[in-house]
């Protein structure tokens, strides 16, 4: 900060495996890009590790995440005429555990890695199509159309 303006460097590349590099104090270090590998932690400390069986599963996992969190958002748990106050609860608890679901895939994305947010995109894109699209469901006034936080 010789001349008045701070000077950051961008951390060091992944190395040849895709996995950040570990810096001086022995911490591994957060990719900042996306980057392609197989190789890194998603949502928890050393998950899924080095195998890529168990990244499969990871990836699996964020795309189910998406998909549920689709398909909590197009739902509607309240039947209409029921009791006001017991609706409104139910209602908050819904959103409450699709508000979780929906930060979990955001924080599985901030790994930056390229497979994760692949599977998100179709993950939401596939759940939006079948649960909150109106392909499957003929020419019935839906949800969508009502209660709908997208066009």
């Amino acid at each position: 900060m010789e001349d008045g303006h701070m000077h950051m460097t961008p951390p060091p590349a992944a190395n040849a495996t895709g996995t950040p590099p570990i810096n001086h104090m022995g911490m591994m270090m957060m990719h900042m890009t996306f980057y392609w590998g197989n190789k890194g932690e998603i949502l928890f400390s050393g998950w899924p590790g080095t195998r890529s069986g168990m990244y499969a599963l990871a990836l699996i996992f964020v795309f189910l995440m998406a998909i549920i969190d689709e398909w909590l958002s197009g739902r509607r748990p309240v039947k209409p005429g029921s009791n006001q106050v017991a609706a409104r609860l139910v209602q908050t608890v819904v959103h409450g555990i699709r508000m979780g679901v929906a930060y979990m895939v955001m924080l599985a994305l901030m790994s930056f890695n390229g497979g994760v947010f692949v599977a998100a995109v179709v993950g939401h894109a596939l759940g939006f199509l079948a649960f909150r699209s109106r392909v499957f469901m003929g020419n019935e006034t839906t949800s969508l159309e009502k209660n709908s936080d997208h066009p």
